[in-house]
């Protein structure tokens, strides 16, 4: 599991996966979320503005990414 750190109170899902270089860009990043392949928390998320805070676990792709 990878720990990615934001300094913020949270981040949204698709800029998190630009922060954390999942994807290249926001269309990217909308793609993946619109296709059901990135799940928070163990859950499947479609919404692109899901607030991601810590302790949050995104999963893509058979990684999971930690908030801290």
């Amino acid at each position: 599991m990878k720990e990615i750190k934001i300094s913020t109170e949270f981040i949204k899902l698709d800029a998190f996966l630009k922060w954390c270089a999942i994807a290249s860009s926001g269309g990217e990043a909308r793609i993946y979320i619109y296709d059901e392949l990135v799940k928070v928390n163990g859950e499947v998320c479609i919404q692109r503005g899901k607030k991601i805070r810590v302790t949050d676990v995104v999963s893509f792709d058979g990684e999971d990414y930690k908030i801290i």
